[in-house]
């Protein structure tokens, strides 16, 4: 009897055994994927890196010189945006630069007035090199090569600026693009440089959103801000991406405010809390997240590909 027993035991050591082995080859190929999904996150990213500054440049001093000259006023050009945050994307809708006027009489017929006159300036002048559109807070110039750059009229008001407000398109808010540049760079710091990578990446995914649920881009870089506040997981991208979009899908049911404390909404353009454009991109946000969790589990590369579009 005590032989039977001892063999039950050996055979218990054996069943034991092999699950250690099944669990540390699982931990094997599971830290394989992650070797291969960094490494395809790096070649994403490196991609996405590959724009012409230069051109970028060129093409906002022309819109410089045209609007100076069309509108008889002086134009200051700032990098509010992307390009000046290096969270740009090539081949997307998300070079945004600040084109402050100085013409009180044009400021004084509000922010309607002035995108409507950038606009048929900047048709006047650029027809046959690229489509010009306006939009309710900017005006987009479209190239051939597919660049594309949003042009926000703004105001000088002592040290800060004003752009057009959110809420009520005929008057102007506060804005200090300096500051939140200053926290989205605290913020990249806390994560050890990785908050950056993660916000063009999560920019590029949400790109192939179809075009009405689309976020902006100031809002996705607002999400990313407060997405890794007290962040305490692994900072690599591979870890931090799927943590965006879990934690976007919930914040972004909520109105935020400014990064930089100002009152302005950031997201005014999805309406009130739980309106049903903040329902609906909480839905597509969480379906990314969700569809991360699933790639990662079964070790699928081509489904995490699919995600940036790719086929």
């Amino acid at each position: 009897m005590g032989g039977s027993g001892g063999g039950g035991g050996y055979g218990g050591g054996l069943g034991s055994a092999a699950q250690q082995l099944k669990a540390a080859l699982q931990e094997v190929q599971s830290l394989a994927f992650q070797t291969e999904l960094s490494s395809k996150l790096s070649e994403l990213l490196s991609k996405f890196n590959d724009r012409d500054v230069q051109l970028v440049r060129e093409r906002l001093d022309q819109i410089e010189k045209v609007l100076g000259d069309k509108l008889d006023s002086d134009i200051e050009q700032r990098f509010g945006g992307s390009v000046a945050k290096h969270t740009y994307v090539d081949g997307l809708s998300d070079i945004d630069c600040l084109m402050v006027l100085r013409d009180q009489a044009l400021i004084g017929k509000g922010p309607q007035a002035t995108l409507a006159a950038f606009t048929d300036a900047l048709k006047e002048k650029l027809g046959s090199q690229a489509e010009v559109t306006k939009g309710n807070l900017a005006v987009t110039v479209r190239y051939g090569d597919g660049m594309e750059i949003q042009l926000l009229p703004a105001v000088k008001q002592g040290e800060g600026m004003k752009i057009q407000s959110s809420r009520d398109q005929h008057s102007w808010s506060k804005i200090n693009p300096g500051k939140f540049q200053e926290a989205l760079t605290r913020r990249n710091a806390e994560c050890e440089g990785k908050l950056v990578p993660v916000v063009k990446l999560a920019k590029a995914i949400i790109s192939n959103f179809p075009e009405a649920h689309q976020l902006a881009g100031y809002h996705v870089e607002s999400l990313g801000i407060d997405a890794f506040r007290g962040y305490t997981g692994a900072k690599t991208v591979s870890a931090m991406l799927p943590h965006f979009f879990q934690k976007a899908q919930d914040r972004v049911l909520k109105p935020m405010t400014d990064s930089t404390g100002q009152s302005v909404h950031v997201d005014g353009y999805m309406g009130n809390a739980d309106s049903a454009v903040r329902t609906n991109a909480s839905h597509l946000l969480g379906r990314i997240a969700k569809r991360m969790s699933n790639a990662s589990a079964s070790g699928s590369m081509e489904q995490w590909s699919n995600l940036f579009g790719e086929k």
